[in-house]
């Protein structure tokens, strides 16, 4: 309990003055001038990102990344130039493990890379989401974005375990939950390369107690958890998170061959290695950690 409460007066007071998110807001100005985009005379690049926007839109997640979360990453040097898909366990109900993700890639990797998100169709149906998650690069995960990236040397980050893994009980932490095939097929049609990565700390961040599926279906919504903050807080409640301490482990590159027309025994026999390779990340992190919170 202490060391949420340090966490919470650190992040709220003391930690962060006004120069320290002076300085912030510098790194990734150099950070995203430092990225490979192709910006078009309007300041755009192909798939809607705009420096000056993404750089506003992303700094209270680089704030959460430095000062709540205290990220730390792990063989991020791993990373190969050129496309790539990152592949990554989902968990905490809110996407703040996306978030991390995208910061670290920003501000980590040598030279800096824009992590490109795929969403679920209902986000960009959220008031503002759309318009905000373009303006950082993020598209809709239809395969048909997803290949045009690839095939145009962009990083993508995929979470194949879903909504599956992101609104799982508190009790199935760190059980990877079934991926999908989707990225593995993608991978193989676009020659492209899959770095695993391990979060450790997202897992804790919101305990779910249950998980209404069925209720959140006639709401149009892909599940309806209930946790420590949700449906108690309201609207704040799937934003709430503990102020756990991530930790990023970046595998190295799994090379795989094929066409991904494969018929779905082959191709889930690739998942299982991508399954396998992230699991030993997660273990690895579990075991190095020194507490949930520090």
């Amino acid at each position: 309990m202490a060391g949420i409460l340090d966490s919470l007066m650190s992040l709220a007071s003391g930690a962060v003055k006004p120069q320290a998110v002076t300085r912030l807001a510098s790194e990734l100005r150099d950070a995203l001038e430092k990225a490979p985009l192709n910006l078009n005379e309007f300041g755009y690049d192909p798939y809607g990102l705009h420096p000056d926007s993404a750089q506003q839109t992303m700094l209270p997640a680089a704030l959460l990344y430095r000062y709540y979360f205290r990220v730390d990453t792990f063989d991020i040097e791993n990373l190969p130039e050129g496309r790539v898909l990152l592949i990554a366990n989902h968990a905490g109900q809110f996407a703040y493990d996306g978030m991390m993700l995208t910061v670290a890639m920003l501000l980590e990797a040598n030279p800096p890379r824009i992590a490109r998100g795929m969403g679920e169709y209902f986000l960009f149906r959220l008031p503002w989401v759309g318009s905000t998650a373009a303006r950082m690069g993020q598209m809709v995960g239809t395969p048909a974005n997803c290949t045009h990236m690839l095939e145009n040397e962009q990083c993508v980050m995929v979470f194949p375990e879903g909504a599956r893994g992101a609104n799982k009980p508190f009790h199935k932490r760190y059980q990877l939950q079934r991926f999908g095939q989707g990225f593995m097929r993608l991978a193989l049609s676009t020659d492209t390369p899959i770095v695993p990565v391990g979060i450790v700390g997202s897992e804790e961040q919101q305990p779910g107690f249950a998980n209404l599926e069925n209720v959140g279906k006639s709401f149009n919504l892909p599940s309806l958890p209930i946790t420590i903050s949700s449906p108690w807080l309201g609207l704040l409640g799937p934003a709430f998170a503990l102020p756990v301490k991530y930790r990023m482990y970046f595998g190295e590159p799994l090379y795989f061959e094929g066409e991904g027309d494969e018929e779905d025994d082959a191709i889930q026999q690739r998942v299982d290695v991508v399954k396998g390779a992230m699991s030993k990340l997660l273990d690895k992190g579990r075991a190095e950690r020194t507490g949930i919170f520090t």
